[in-house]
């Protein structure tokens, strides 16, 4: 993301210094210079660019708790939320499906660690990657 931004070379120099500077007070000393070269950057750029990469965040973790739904639908749900499941991912294996969510509700009632929860979890972001194109 640093590399999209507009900034001039002593900027993105002091910023890859940052981290080397790890006392309190030298740590504070750098980030009051790195304030400095900011006042003569493009501020609109970055805050364009900043804008972005929160809406981007936003989307993510949007569909990250959607995918988590689903999971905890198919788990303590019935057919019913399998068929709405497969309705809207079309490329899902019904019967692993099925058999993943049995495991997963036999191990909920045994107060097992939730292995298959996470199994489930994997397939469906699997499937909603492969049906955005990002796989």
């Amino acid at each position: 993301m640093l590399a999209k931004l507009p900034l001039t070379d002593a900027l993105r120099k002091a910023l890859a210094e940052a981290p080397k500077h790890t006392a309190n007070i030298a740590r504070k000393r750098h980030i009051l210079f790195i304030g400095k070269l900011m006042r003569d950057q493009d501020q609109e750029a970055i805050l364009v660019l900043l804008d972005q990469l929160d809406a981007s965040t936003r989307q993510y973790n949007e569909r990250f708790h959607n995918l988590e739904r689903w999971r905890d639908r198919l788990i303590a749900g019935d057919d019913a939320d399998l068929e709405k499941f497969v309705i809207e991912y079309p490329d899902a294996d019904r019967q692993q499906l099925r058999s993943l969510t049995r495991q997963a509700q036999h191990e909920v009632a045994r107060n097992k660690p939730p292995a298959t929860s996470r199994k489930i979890f994997k397939y469906i972001r699997e499937l909603d990657e492969l049906q955005r194109g990002l796989r």
